[in-house]
């Protein structure tokens, strides 16, 4: 049942929620001098818990959209949800308890971490659930308007609302230094997103998902995402020199590198399964940049 519910919701990425909360509330250690272990924990829990919540309750309504049946039937294409739905390894009414009990477990660590660091921790809370819903739920369907609405929840949910949030838990305050680190891990998580697209836009196409791959084409989306990964490593450039990070964290940059390669690699037009490489690409470079902005913050608070 464990190895079920890990492929379920995803669990493998969740390090692109967990990399953010670590990174705030070592922004709160390293700036202020504070950090609470016992509310990093919980802040870490909650924030998994609604990650997956997150997954799951995507995969949910995608199914109901007809999104992955679509998918599932466009020649090329590469399904991305974990298929428990359309292959009927869960029933539709476990898959919806076990989505609603992660938000059950994120809600209750919100409510108990607004009582140590105050209510502005349920606006975090809130926010992120907000997004997480509708991104593919209706009426608002953030991941079906192709005017990059959905980008924007992204890079809120996975960037700014976790890393701010996990900086606010520790301090009950607001930083400006907090909302400029979350910018590299949130465009990288916002570019692992926009590129997973690229594996069954076809698919979306039929099921009336207009993401901006969909609504650009493939050309035009291939250079907006090399946009997105330039202002990735720019606004950690950014950061430096606005003193949220210290000057050696210029040793992320090389992770860049090996993405940028794969680009390389691709035509105006490609087969699903050329995007691949670059998907695998996109998420290597989001955890090892997080990973040695974590690092640099570790040394940074050690050496004061």
């Amino acid at each position: 049942m464990l190895k079920q519910f890990m492929k379920a919701s995803r669990f493998k990425v969740i390090p692109v929620m967990l990399i953010p909360v670590v990174l705030g509330a070592l922004g709160a250690f390293v700036w202020v001098g504070q950090f609470r272990p016992i509310l990093f924990v919980l802040t870490l829990i909650g924030a998994g818990a609604a990650h997956l919540f997150s997954n799951m309750i995507n995969d949910l309504w995608d199914y109901y959209n007809g999104t992955d049946d679509a998918a599932k039937g466009t020649e090329g294409a590469i399904s991305t949800n974990s298929g428990f739905l359309t292959n009927g390894t869960w029933s539709i009414g476990v898959f919806k308890m076990i989505t609603w009990l992660l938000f059950f477990i994120a809600a209750l660590c919100g409510i108990i971490l607004s009582l140590f660091s105050g209510w502005a921790v349920l606006m975090f809370g809130l926010a992120g659930a907000f997004i997480a819903y509708f991104y593919v739920a209706p009426p608002i369907r953030f991941g079906y308007r192709g005017k990059g609405y959905s980008e924007l929840a992204i890079l809120l949910a996975f960037g700014v609302l976790p890393v701010v949030g996990a900086y606010y838990v520790q301090t009950s305050a607001l930083d400006y230094r907090a909302l400029l680190l979350s910018l590299p891990i949130g465009l990288l998580t916002t570019l692992i997103l926009f590129n997973h697209h690229f594996l069954h836009w076809e698919g979306d196409r039929q099921a009336g998902k207009r993401t901006l791959v969909v609504v650009w084409g493939e050309k035009r989306a291939l250079v907006f995402s090399r946009v997105l990964l330039f202002l990735a490593y720019l606004s950690l450039v950014v950061g430096i020199v606005f003193k949220a990070l210290p000057v050696y964290a210029l040793i992320a940059l090389p992770t860049a590198i090996p993405l940028y390669i794969v680009y390389g690699r691709l035509n105006e037009h490609n087969k699903s399964v050329a995007y691949l490489p670059l998907m695998g690409a996109s998420l290597k470079a989001t955890m090892r940049c997080g990973l040695v902005l974590i690092a640099v913050l570790i040394i940074q608070g050690a050496l004061q």
